[in-house]
């Protein structure tokens, strides 16, 4: 682990990593146990992942927690996922204290159950003066629905005479994005092995460098957090341009 905590350049962070907290059912299963059990031993890989982020000094983290889609699991699995982020906010909440972490959301909110809403807004307000890095729950979020909230805002701004059609532009549209506080990712990390967005910050990650990991969510650990990032640093990013015209503007 320390072998590769030491070649991560921590002048060259992402400033922002999501992660598509994956494979919790299929781990479960395949050790005889009911999908609740793989969510419910997955705390441990979130608290790893919090903690060894915040400890590198990335300055935003964003878990995507609960889809729009994911309702349309068995209701014991969902109330059970319910349950379980209460549970979590308060067993973790000393631990984000201690690392000056501020907790955020983003997604419908008002759609999760009274008592997911109140644990979710006693840790933001307790979390509310760190000053480390911002912990960000995707919850009942969606990058369809991002979008969508985003285009129908814009298109009542302008049926209401407050904005012209013409100004609406990519910077007025990532403006009403739920995402809009924050940078866009500049890693977004996949567990077990999966290789798809699953509806996750479809506009946001544009221009995102993606690290699969086969290693299932509730096994996933600090040395597999290190290794997306030392993977991402490796990597060149050029947004468009040529690795010669990337060598010219460092080399002038």
């Amino acid at each position: 682990m320390q072998e590769l905590k030491q070649q991560i350049d921590k002048a060259r962070l992402p400033h922002h990593v999501g992660v598509i907290m994956d494979g919790n059912g299929r781990w479960a299963k395949g050790k005889g146990k009911p999908r609740v059990f793989g969510h419910h031993s997955a705390v441990e890989a979130v608290r790893a992942t919090v903690e060894g982020c915040a400890e590198l000094g990335v300055r935003y983290l964003t878990l995507y927690a609960f889809s729009t889609e994911n309702w349309d699991r068995p209701e014991m699995e969902v109330g059970a996922l319910m349950k379980l982020l209460v549970d979590t906010i308060g067993s973790e909440m000393q631990m984000m204290l201690d690392n000056g972490i501020r907790l955020a959301t983003i997604g419908d909110t008002a759609g999760l159950p009274e008592a997911t809403r109140d644990a979710l807004a006693f840790g933001i307000e307790q979390t509310s003066h760190g000053e480390g890095m911002t912990l960000i729950l995707a919850l009942n979020y969606s990058g369809k629905w991002d979008l969508a909230r985003a285009a129908r805002q814009l298109a009542l701004e302008v049926e209401a005479g407050r904005m012209e059609a013409a100004a609406v532009d990519e910077a007025a549209l990532s403006a009403r994005l739920s995402t809009h506080a924050y940078p866009d990712p500049e890693l977004i990390i996949r567990t077990s092995g999966e290789h798809r967005l699953s509806n996750f910050f479809l506009w946001q990650a544009a221009y995102a460098e993606f690290y699969f990991s086969p290693v299932f969510w509730p096994e996933f650990r600090k040395p597999d957090l290190y290794a997306a990032i030392v993977d991402f640093q490796q990597r060149e990013r050029r947004f468009g341009k040529t690795s010669e015209q990337l060598k010219q503007a460092t080399n002038p």
